[in-house]
């Protein structure tokens, strides 16, 4: 039975069994997730970033994973969301301070030292995943996972020109949003 037909039927032991097979590529996302734009270093570390997610992922009864690049899209929506918590988590702890401009390309922001951009993020995220949620996915799988478009392709079932088209739509509407807040 391959790994993935397994993590189909929602049995942790599934799950650590594929954990191995792609726990470089994961510590890669979370490398890339928690890399300062200006080269220093965050409190969280790559390793507590995957394996934070993968708690998240263990949660996750009966995911129906259609492949690796699929895979890899939701657990990089589960680091999204344990570098949400944190940074929620962070901005309760120290209230204040004004609101960061956040633009997205791909260097990638570290949550200790812009806790409140990734919640704007998170809040404009959460919109467009209500207006276009495909747009959301995308973002979420190149900005979050670091994904090819070739990966987001392969797991959300369209076509690379789309990836290419919906990532320059979410930019355009995300940017909206974070400008208004």
């Amino acid at each position: 039975m391959d790994v993935l037909d397994e993590l189909r039927t929602g049995r942790r032991e599934s799950l650590d069994r594929i954990m191995p097979v792609v726990y470089e590529q994961l510590r890669a996302i979370a490398h890339r997730q928690l890399t300062l734009r200006d080269g220093g270093d965050g409190t969280l570390s790559t390793t507590a970033l995957v394996h934070e997610a993968y708690l998240k992922l263990i949660d996750q009864s009966r995911a129906q994973w259609q492949d690796r690049a699929h895979f890899l899209a939701v657990a990089s929506l589960a680091m999204r969301h344990v570098l949400v918590d944190r940074a929620k988590a962070r901005t309760a702890v120290k209230r204040g301070g004004g609101q960061l401009r956040l633009t997205l390309n791909e260097e990638l922001i570290a949550v200790d030292d812009q806790a409140e951009a990734l919640l704007q993020l998170n809040e404009a995220m959460e919109w467009l995943a209500q207006l276009e949620p495909r747009l959301a996915q995308v973002v979420e799988c190149r900005f979050f996972g670091g994904l090819t478009e070739e990966e987001i392709a392969a797991a959300l079932s369209i076509t690379v020109r789309t990836v290419q088209r919906d990532w320059a739509k979410a930019r355009t509407l995300l940017r909206r949003a974070l400008d208004e807040s």
